[in-house]
């Protein structure tokens, strides 16, 4: 398991938004900002491939309820013999 896989998504974000405020407000020292926009990113790169994944992971399955209810709808209209 990488760093990655340790942080929940809402961790990441709640981080990462620490961060930017953080900046926003001047609160950071010259000297962790570099550190701190390092941080940033790679929190930032979490929030992305987590949403990426839940994103396939729905188009998977509204794809596969489109298929059967294209196939209900098919049996529906079928004629019977």
């Amino acid at each position: 398991m990488n760093k990655k896989d340790h942080l929940s998504y809402k961790q990441a974000l709640e981080e990462l938004e620490r961060i930017v405020d953080e900046i926003e407000n001047g609160e950071i020292d010259v000297d962790l900002l570099a550190e701190k926009v390092k941080r940033a990113a790679f929190l930032s790169q979490i929030c992305k491939s987590k949403l990426r994944k839940t994103q396939e992971e729905l188009d998977k399955f509204l794809s596969e309820i489109e298929k059967e209810e294209n196939k209900q709808e098919e049996n529906e209209f079928e004629p019977s013999s």
